[in-house]
């Protein structure tokens, strides 16, 4: 892909954070051609690691946040803001609608919540499935997505994480998104995922699993990483080294397959 975008004249690429991770260690101190235009970013929030990464680059990165109920992407950030608000996903497009959504209540600026959106794009329900529309749509053929996220003051969408991942450790809500953004700022850590396991006291604490550049590492230096980057209660009690993670055909993260990598630590 690297060779086709600067030998090939191709002027716009479409990746999930993984294939785009790839791609920045293999480019290594090169980079893009002036005529490569769009770097379009999908499949779940970004590491601010990489975003960083490719901004350093001059990779013209276009955050997006859609899914296959929402005939792909359904809010984007456009280029003007890709550097002032890095790490937000953007703004509806046209003529979509979006909101974050609390129960019954409308969430309030950069609060967290569920992501609901409407328009034009979005399905009109799911064939013969009754019960899971009933769940999914709400009045005025609002949907809501699973997804959970916050709108700054400018109306921006910050992604937070699949509301089904969520860990509820002690009370508290951890995202295991934010915690593999963090660990993935180690300059040794390809990639990360985060989990949560069923403990008596805290009700879920955090793991997390970790794939590793070609370089050594330990667990005890990633967890002194974690202990400089996230609150305590954050920190995955558990951490381990493994080949690779568990992905899907679009080469996303699944996490309800991380637990079973236990086995197949080193």
């Amino acid at each position: 892909v690297n060779r086709a975008i600067r030998e090939q004249h191709v002027t716009i690429a479409s990746v999930v954070t993984a294939m785009l991770n790839r791609l920045l260690i293999n480019l290594k101190e090169e980079a893009y051609p002036a005529a490569f235009r769009c770097m379009l970013l999908g499949g779940g929030p970004a590491p601010l690691s990489i975003l960083e990464s490719c901004k350093k680059k001059g990779i013209p990165v276009y955050q997006t946040y859609g899914m296959t109920e929402t005939s792909s992407q359904i809010v984007t950030l456009s280029p003007e803001y890709s550097l002032s608000k890095l790490g937000s996903a953007g703004k509806a497009l046209f003529p979509c609608q979006l909101r974050i959504m609390n129960g019954q209540k409308e969430a309030g600026v950069n609060e967290i919540g569920e992501i609901v959106v409407k328009g034009p794009n979005v399905t009109s329900g799911y064939a013969s499935n009754e019960e899971a529309n009933a769940q999914a749509f709400f009045e005025g053929g609002w949907f809501r997505t699973g997804d959970m996220g916050r709108l700054d003051k400018d109306g921006f969408l910050y992604v937070v994480d699949r509301r089904s991942d969520l860990i509820i450790s002690g009370g508290e809500n951890i995202y295991p998104a934010e915690l593999e953004s963090a660990i993935c700022e180690h300059p040794a850590v390809l990639e990360a995922g985060v989990t949560g396991l069923p403990d008596e006291k805290w009700g879920m604490v955090p793991i997390a699993f970790v794939v590793l550049k070609n370089q050594s590492c330990t667990v005890d230096e990633l967890q002194e990483h974690c202990i400089n980057s996230l609150a305590k209660y954050k920190r995955p009690r558990e951490m381990y080294i493994v080949k690779e993670l568990p992905k899907n055909a679009s080469n996303k993260l699944v996490r309800k397959n991380l637990v079973g990598m236990r086995e197949h630590s080193f």
